[in-house]
């Protein structure tokens, strides 16, 4: 394999980032948009949807795209999801109604599929073995730190005009000339998979991939209602906040392979709930919005730690001939339970209130634990 240009990694450096932003831009505008269509009902469900729609979209589609792409082109796939990610994502600078609105976060939600689809599987054909293995780790910091730009740019945008995050989207069109100057289509597209079913056991850990995603994605969803609206944060402020839990959750995720030196897979998934429990519970507890910068990154940490033990733990168990099927269906646990988020726990917080779902939430996950726990004990 040829030496990988400095242009051709850049490129996909940049294509694996743009997935950050399927959710991430816009989350701070979501309480201005709230109050914008307040008359309509339902709103603050409708508002969540935003960002949880192209969750759903991914979750369904993903795995059948796949399928179309490889037998495709994925360059041309590339420049159509580049384009239709620009136009879909930056719809809300001019859109009018909410439904129109959730209507292009649907549409954005199939570009993303298509853009980590062919990102994932250029990385594939361009680096192997230790190559990709490090590549892989660059690409997980660069995402991490596109996420906190995104989230604090969205925050001073939305302070200013609710509309302006949008237009972060529209980086789709710069992207696009890279793609098409420096990226060149596979010799070939074959995944190299035979018949072999899939493990029993791996449909577990899709279960823990979807539960985790539930509990981890009240982050974006719930927590920027609780700063703006309840402790009256600006847009700014709020970006912060939560980009300092997605930098936090860079960090878990870095120190996964430390915890795998010393705990199995099971006691790792014990340990990070536990860390999610105390940051619900922290947040739930809060009396100064300043607070947030101490409890927010132990959720990310927690949530860093839990993604990264989630993929690794599916890798160990599946064999590598079927690992892109299994691929994509925790990709579809994952963004399944980002979608479903905001829609499970729309009743709790109605009824009992922001702040008090936080410290509900992180008792609940507290019981199952410990539970879970004495359940270990007893049996051994």
């Amino acid at each position: 394999m040829h030496k990988v240009e400095k242009s051709t990694k850049i490129t996909l450096l940049l294509i694996a980032m743009l997935g950050v932003m399927s959710n991430t831009a816009i989350v701070t505008s979501l309480p201005h948009l709230g109050e914008h269509f307040k008359n309509t009902p339902h709103i603050e469900l409708l508002s969540r949807l935003m960002i949880t729609l192209p969750s759903l979209i991914i979750a369904i589609l993903a795995p059948f795209l796949g399928h179309f792409i490889y037998k495709t082109s994925i360059i041309k796939n590339a420049i159509f999801a580049l384009v239709l990610f620009a136009i879909a994502g930056s719809a809300g600078l001019y859109l009018e109604d909410i439904n129109s609105l959730l209507i292009s976060r649907m549409f954005l939600g199939l570009a993303i599929a298509i853009v980590m689809i062919v990102g994932t599987t250029l990385t594939g054909f361009y680096f192997h073995g230790a190559a990709r293995d490090k590549f892989m780790g660059l690409q997980s910091a660069f995402i991490s730190i596109g996420g906190v730009l995104f989230i604090t740019g969205g925050g001073i945008l939305s302070d200013i005009e609710w509309r302006y995050p949008f237009g972060i989207y529209l980086i789709g069109f710069l992207v696009l000339p890279m793609v098409i100057l420096f990226l060149k289509e596979p010799n070939s597209l074959s995944e190299l998979e035979d018949d072999r079913e899939l493990p029993s056991n791996v449909r577990f850990i899709y279960v823990l991939a979807f539960i985790l995603m539930l509990i981890f994605y009240v982050l974006p969803t719930q927590m920027p209602f609780l700063m703006i609206n309840h402790f009256g944060a600006s847009g700014t402020l709020a970006g912060l906040i939560i980009s300092s839990a997605m930098a936090s959750n860079a960090l878990g995720a870095i120190s996964f392979a430390q915890f795998k030196k010393y705990f199995d897979f099971p006691d790792i998934w014990i340990i990070g709930l536990i860390i999610l429990a105390i940051g619900f519970i922290g947040i739930g507890n809060i009396t100064n919005v300043y607070f947030f910068f101490f409890t927010s990154p132990i959720m990310g940490f927690g949530g860093g730690l839990l993604m990264t033990a989630t993929m690794a733990w599916m890798l160990e168990i599946v064999h590598h001939t079927r690992r892109t099927k299994a691929s994509g269906y925790l990709t579809g646990a994952f963004f399944g339970g980002q979608f479903a988020s905001p829609i499970v726990f729309y009743p709790i917080v109605s009824y009992f209130g922001l702040q008090h779902f936080f410290i509900i939430l992180g008792a609940t996950i507290f019981i199952i634990t410990f539970s879970f726990i004495l359940y270990k004990k007893i049996k051994n």
